[in-house]
Formats: C-alpha cells, sequence, structure tokens
C-alpha cells in the first residue's frame, strides 16, 4: 500500500490525515471558528514586561496575553535587518530590549495550550513550498533533512545564484526546506519572487495599522497540507469537497504543478475517512489504552508536566521463553509509541517505561528501532538511552495542541483528576456538615440536598447513621434530591 493524504472538508472544519501503508500516521485539524495562530505574525503591543524571568507578556489580540523571551527579542539596525552581537548572547536584558506599552511586531511560534498563552518571537519568517524567507536576516542555510552532501552543495549554489538572479541584494535570507531536494534553480527563483512579494505587502500592513492586528496569516490547513506534506513519497491526494478541490488545484498549478496530476476529488458516497477508519483511529487516540497486536499494550497518560508510556505483555505469552517474549513485545511497543506520538501529537517531556530486559543486546535493538521510527517524524525530538531503571526519557517539540486538548475538554465532574468520590465518602462529608451547622446554628429541622445516588444512600445503606445523628442533633433531618447536583455537590439548609 502507498502514502496518501485525505483532506475531509465540511462547512465546520476541514481535517487532514496522512496515511501510510493503511494506517493513519498523523492527523490535523482545523475548525471553522478556531484555526490555530501558529506562523501568523502581528503588530502587537507589549503588556507587561518581567525582568525577573526576562520574558514579557505581549497583546496580540488573543484570549490571553502571549508570551516572549529575551533570547527571543532581536535588535535591528537601521535598516531593519537583526545585529548579530556574540557579547549579547549570554547576558540579554529584556529590559533593554522592550519596554510596556511599546508596539512590537512578532510570529507565533506556539499554540496557546491549556493556561498558557501563545510563545513569540521577533525572528519572523514565512514559507513557500521550497523555502523559508528570513525577512530580516542575511543567512542562507538548508535543511539538516537533506543528507546527502552533493545535493546539499548543489542546492546550496543554486540559491546563491537564485538569489542574485533576483536582484535582491541581500533583502533577507532564505532556508532550503527538505522538499527543495532535487528543484531546478528556476523553481527557487518563482519561490524567491513569491516571497518576496509577500513580504513587501506585510510590510505595507504594518506601516498602515495603528493598532494590535493581524498582519500576516498562515495558509489554511489544506494549503498547509499541500505545502508541507506533499513529499515525493505521497502517491495521492484525495479530496472530497468540490470547492477545497478547486482551491488545491489552483494552488498546485501556481507552485506545484509536478504534483497536479496526483490530486483527485473524491466523489463516492462512502465518507472518505471510512476508507482507511480514521475516524475509528482518532477515536482510539483518545483512550488511555492502545491494544498490540501481539495482546501486549501500551498505556499511555498525557499530563501537563509530562507524558507517560507504559509497557505491559497483556496477553502475550510468547513461543520460546520470558526474554524473547518481552524483547518482543518491546520491540512492537517501540513502533507503537512513535506511532501515537505523532497520532496524538504528544509534546513536551514523554517518558517510556519499557518492560525490562536483562540482554543488553536487545536493549539496543530496541532504542535503535524507537530512534529509527522517530526519524520519519516531522517533529524534532530528542531520545536518551536506556536508564538503570528501564526508562527513556525523551522530549518531542510541542508547537500545537495535542489531539486530546483540542478535541476535548477538563471534565466538570473530576476536574482533570480522574478521581470522583464515592456516594459513601460524600455521605459521611454530610454527616460532618451537619455536625458543624448544628452547633453553630439553632434550629427545629435540617434540609440535605444532594444528588440522587448520595440520597439514596442516606435513606437505603446509612439510614441507621441519619437516625443516630438527628438523636445526637436533636433535629429532623429531610432529604430533597437535587438532579443537576453531581455526585460530590450537597447542601445543608436550616428551617
Amino acid at each position: 500500500m502507498s502514502t496518501e493524504i485525505l483532506i475531509n472538508a465540511t462547512p465546520m472544519e476541514t481535517r487532514v490525515a496522512l496515511v501510510d501503508q493503511g494506517l493513519l500516521q498523523e492527523i490535523y485539524i482545523e475548525r471553522r471558528n478556531k484555526s490555530g495562530p501558529v506562523g501568523n505574525i502581528y503588530q502587537g503591543q507589549v503588556a507587561r514586561v518581567m525582568p525577573g524571568m526576562q520574558a514579557a507578556f505581549v497583546d496580540i489580540g488573543l484570549e490571553r496575553a502571549a508570551f516572549i523571551h529575551a533570547h527571543d527579542v532581536v535588535k535591528l539596525d537601521n535598516e531593519g535587518f537583526e545585529i548579530k552581537d556574540e557579547n549579547d548572547e549570554h547576558e540579554l536584558d529584556i529590559t533593554s530590549l522592550i519596554r510596556e506599552g511599546q508596539k512590537l511586531v512578532v510570529q507565533v511560534v506556539k499554540e496557546p495550550i491549556a493556561t498558557k498563552g501563545a510563545r513569540l518571537t521577533t525572528h519572523l519568517s514565512i514559507a513557500s513550498r521550497y523555502l523559508v524567507h528570513l525577512p530580516r536576516n542575511h543567512y542562507l542555510g538548508i535543511s539538516q533533512r537533506i543528507e546527502n552532501e552533493e545535493e546539499r552543495e548543489r542546492l546550496l549554489s543554486l540559491l546563491e545564484s537564485a538569489v542574485d538572479k533576483a536582484g535582491l541584494d541581500m533583502k533577507g535570507g532564505f532556508i532550503l526546506r527538505t522538499a527543495a531536494e532535487g528543484v531546478s534553480e528556476e523553481e527557487l527563483l518563482s519561490d524567491i519572487r513569491f516571497l518576496v512579494k509577500r513580504w513587501e505587502s506585510v510590510e505595507e500592513k504594518m506601516q498602515q495599522t495603528n493598532g494590535v492586528s493581524p498582519v500576516y496569516e498562515d495558509l489554511v490547513l489544506y494549503m498547509r497540507a499541500m505545502r508541507d506534506l506533499f513529499q515525493p513519497n505521497v502517491q495521492r491526494m484525495r479530496v472530497d469537497h468540490q470547492k477545497t478541490y478547486d482551491d488545491v488545484v489552483e494552488f498546485c498549478s501556481r507552485f506545484m504543478p509536478e504534483v497536479e496530476g496526483r490530486v483527485e476529488l473524491y466523489k463516492d458516497e462512502r465518507p472518505l475517512f471510512d476508507l482507511f477508519s480514521i475516524d475509528d483511529e482518532i477515536q482510539r487516540a483518545m483512550e488511555r489504552t492502545v491494544k498490540l497486536k501481539s495482546g501486549g499494550n501500551l498505556v499511555i497518560d498525557q499530563n501537563e508536566a509530562m507524558t507517560t508510556i507504559d509497557v505491559n505483555t497483556g496477553a502475550y505469552l510468547g513461543s520460546r521463553n520470558q526474554d524473547e517474549t518481552i524483547f518482543k513485545t518491546n520491540l512492537e511497543a517501540a513502533k507503537a509509541s512513535a506511532r501515537q506520538m505523532k497520532v496524538r501529537n504528544l509534546g513536551g517531556i514523554i517518558i517510556l517505561d519499557f518492560i525490562d530486559m536483562v540482554n543488553e543486546e536487545h536493549q539496543r535493538q530496541v532504542i535503535r528501532t524507537l530512534q529509527k521510527e522517530l526519524e520519519k517524524d516531522p517533529v524534532r525530538t530528542m531520545v536518551t538511552e536506556l536508564s538503570e531503571l528501564g526508562l527513556v526519557e525523551m522530549t518531542r517539540k510541542r508547537n500545537r495542541e495535542s489531539l486530546e486538548q483540542l478535541l476535548c475538554h477538563e471534565c466538570p465532574t473530576c476536574l482533570g483528576s480522574g478521581r470522583v468520590k464515592t456516594p459513601e465518602t460524600v455521605c459521611y462529608e454530610v454527616f460532618r456538615e451537619i455536625l458543624r451547622v448544628s452547633k453553630a446554628y439553632e434550629s427545629e429541622k435540617m434540609l440535605v440536598m444532594a444528588s440522587q445516588e448520595v440520597v439514596d444512600r442516606l435513606l437505603d445503606e446509612d439510614s441507621s447513621l441519619v437516625s443516630d445523628m438527628e438523636a445526637l442533633v436533636k433535629k429532623k433531618i429531610h432529604f430533597q434530591v437535587e438532579p443537576m447536583y453531581l455526585t460530590e455537590q450537597f447542601d445543608v439548609v436550616l428551617y
């Protein structure tokens, strides 16, 4: 089977799935009322400078103020280019760079996540199919993912020639993207001219804007998918919406004519995502336990501080001995973990707890397998060796919300703790509240308002305790079910 991009577009949202060998590898979702700000450039206003943190909060018009660190604030010369001062590298002082109330042009590099605002930088960049333009820099570079040295030298030589032919006189720098592998000088020159024009339009908007406002917005999701995901190994892209398909074809004819023949309009009655059970995969990505084909499983717990992935043998007994069983389970878990990180878009610190392996060669093979699978990940990762406790510590760059954060919200009952008090525990809290209230206030009767399950227990299993309580406080206690109350909610009223 092949690698495909599926685009499911509706008036409410657009979803893009990258499928390899019939398995979902990546999923991107953009809703009509909540398109992500990553890549957008804003004219903002510094709301608060915090010298102790060497950072500042900047109002860019989002729900929460965004955050910028001193290292992400660049000094500019009179012509608007970055000043590179090696002496300031380790002695940056945020108060010498920006001040409260100052207008500041910034770019979002990380989405707002949970209670944290967006992360900003003044190292501005805009991307095209083959290049990233650095309008405030003179740097010419190339993606580290292009590993062939001859190709690297060829591309850098073509880039220098194309910049010279564009007559830019070094008006900004460029970085060759991974997709540039194998392209011609004419294609690079076309991208350079396109990016320079886009930046000129941004500068015009910056001059016309007085208050807090966006001055550059990145492409919509399906256009970004064309630009970023349509690699040489992708055999086709299927789109299930006519207008979206027309936009994609127009984008291809203008910027990517070499892939236009691989874009198809999907017309079948069967939903596009049903072809590879994408919706089922998304649902499974919401679950805590991931079943492995061998019978083992992964248990994934995503928290604000870190994500943990615990590997278990489950029902897998193996065919030879215990070491072989553990080794095969860990190998499968390494591949499955790497895929789950991409599908769920897990970021930050990730701890993998493999089943303990005595054989050192088995340990090395499991780590190599994990690293090999992570090489396919477009997001930057860093992996440590297996620790003495059998743990692998790694990081995966976090630049947007995880799938869980995008599709779910905090449980209003447990408030994210994953725990709810039992009706028995709540009943005992009711009794303690009755004792407290009876000593503080005078009355003849008491009314306890609580959820159905708590009232049922008070009138059934705990009815003898209620009688004892009435005798102790010398008051009649009545009960009332409140249908809107959660298990842990109750009120004790005197009357």
